[in-house]
């Protein structure tokens, strides 16, 4: 057995171990056949030599990390273990200030996270149309609404729109009080939120208000042709077949989009299918039409919602399952 002790001295070791020791665990998670102790601003690790030496290199990247953001939640500490070194560096560590999408009001960087959402970033860069499917907490939304603020910001298009189909998990707007501003707002929010975040609150009220930025249900892009802007659908797995094909023919000269959805969250009526499915089966082929997949390692809220995305993704497959051996079941067995 091989002792090694590294030392956290040029960084807060209350931030790297975590509260009540969180991020420490989940080193020890991952690397279940050493033994690891914390002693003040020191790393303990006893184990075969060639577990020490993975490890060592996963505590450097996360030292060379604090050192230059001075924090790291633990939704970053555990993709910095998981990643190989090249993706950790690059996408973690090293990373270029021409990486940052958009600078918030406070200053705050907003970059693409993950090797996926980089992709997403190359994919827009390069295509007209970018189809970006995935669950929920891949941050697919936010960075759309980041490439179209820089967008905006770098003067390649005059104005932005973002879209929902305006169908919400469980509710009816016909049954909610207020106009219908007042029941399209909160079902929106998660858009203006990430707006809030890229955009200082009077310039974002004043681009609302020139109309710069519109954020508004689907069915008002029926019979729009737009031009020079950069759109966004969010939530596409709630529109049907008629409504993608609506909103991928509104789209006019100099003008991007980008499609997101998770297609196992489709909120539609039993009897209605998703058009998000179809569109991206059938518009594989075509250039300028990119599709990004991402998953659940590009999860960047808590750690917890992975697992959760991949619970419930294992039980979307078994029903999957369980429906196509029933319609291959021959008729009277």
């Amino acid at each position: 057995m091989t002792e090694t002790i590294i030392n956290l001295e040029t960084v807060n070791p209350i931030e790297f171990f975590g509260v009540n020791n969180g991020k420490l665990d989940i080193l020890k998670k991952k690397f279940p056949l050493l033994k690891i102790l914390s002693r003040g601003t020191q790393i303990k690790l006893s184990g075969a030599p060639d577990q020490i030496g993975q490890a060592k290199e996963k505590i450097e990247l996360l030292i060379q990390y604090l050192e230059r953001n001075g924090n790291v939640s633990e939704n970053y500490f555990e993709q910095i273990l998981g990643g190989d070194d090249a993706e950790t560096v690059d996408n973690f560590v090293e990373r270029n200030p021409n990486d940052v999408l958009v600078f918030g009001p406070n200053g705050k960087s907003v970059r693409a996270r993950t090797a996926n959402q980089k992709r997403m970033v190359t994919a827009v860069d390069k295509n007209d149309i970018v189809f970006a499917i995935g669950p929920a907490g891949t941050g697919k939304t936010y960075t759309a609404v980041a490439l179209a603020v820089r967008a905006l910001k770098n003067k390649s298009v005059k104005k932005i729109i973002l879209t929902r189909p305006a169908v919400e998990a469980g509710e009816s707007l016909g049954f909610l009080p207020g106009d219908l501003k007042e029941k399209i707002d909160p079902y929106l929010r998660p858009l203006y939120d990430a707006l809030d975040d890229m955009i200082p609150a009077d310039k974002l009220g004043y681009y609302m208000s020139t109309r710069v930025i519109e954020i508004a249900p689907l069915a008002y892009m029926r019979g729009r042709t737009l031009d020079n802007a950069f759109i966004i659908l969010d939530e596409a797995q709630n529109a049907t077949d008629l409504q993608i094909k609506m909103f991928l023919t509104r789209i006019g000269a100099n003008a991007k989009a980008i499609i997101t959805g998770d297609l196992t969250q489709v909120d539609l009526p039993k009897h209605q299918k998703s058009g998000l499915e179809k569109a991206t089966r059938i518009l594989r082929n075509i250039d300028g039409i990119t599709h990004i997949e991402l998953d659940e390692d590009d999860v960047v809220r808590h750690r917890l919602v992975k697992a959760i995305i991949k619970a419930y993704d294992k039980d979307f497959e078994r029903q999957q399952e369980y429906f196509n051996n029933q319609n291959q079941r021959p008729q009277g067995s």
